[in-house]
């Protein structure tokens, strides 16, 4: 394959694992590192992750492309769905500015940052691995995030509640509970009983009075 031919393809695409490199390179062990290196060094590859990169140019073509971002969240922890605070702002259920991409998997807890932002993923058991839609990205790819019902819930699964779930659900965390209906209970409530949870059950309770 000719170099401009290896060039196009690596500019196409939205990341690149260093295996991904070493074939289109036609390289192995320590010339491979260093020229990942050198491209770093230069600016032309953007590390994402140990081991995952992207061009300088693929990237400057997707400035202002939050789905990009989103997608990548997806990549750079497998598996995992985008929920939790970054969902709850983004359907406006809760006020508070949310700078980080956050995400659940059924891996352990986890952290990255890189030029795209903060990534932090939340871990739950793979039971609950659930209530994610996939939302096309770039013809073939796909991007994995909560509904807002599951981002709620999976956020109040992981909160620690001090002084009581009525006070702290109904006021104290200032949920726009207007945006929820009778259907969104019913789905919270499935989760709830697939955690097989005390306070969920609870907290599901207390919705069912709360949403009108």
């Amino acid at each position: 394959m000719r170099s401009l031919d290896r060039l196009a393809i690596i500019d196409q695409k939205p990341y690149l694992t260093k295996r991904e490199l070493a074939l289109l390179w036609n390289k192995r062990g320590k010339n491979l590192d260093n020229k990942v290196q050198t491209l770093l060094g230069k600016g032309e590859l953007i590390s994402l992750k140990n081991g995952l990169y992207v061009t300088k140019t693929y990237l400057q073509r997707q400035l202002g492309n939050i789905a990009y971002v989103e997608f990548i969240a997806n990549i750079l922890y497998y598996p995992s769905y985008l929920s939790l605070e970054y969902v709850l702002q983004k359907e406006n259920i809760i006020p508070e500015a949310i700078y980080d991409f956050t995400s659940i998997t059924n891996k352990t807890t986890r952290r990255y940052q890189n030029k795209l932002g903060s990534f932090s993923y939340r871990s739950l058991k793979p039971e609950l691995f659930i209530g994610y839609r996939e939302i096309g990205f770039n013809g073939s790819h796909m991007i994995k995030i909560a509904t807002k019902t599951k981002a709620l819930f999976d956020w109040l699964y992981l909160k620690t509640f001090t002084i009581s779930l009525s006070q702290e659900l109904k006021f104290d965390l200032r949920i726009n509970w207007e945006l929820f209906d009778k259907n969104d209970v019913i789905e919270f409530g499935q989760y709830a009983a697939v955690s097989q949870v005390k306070k969920m059950n609870q907290i599901y309770k207390i919705i069912s009075q709360e949403v009108k």
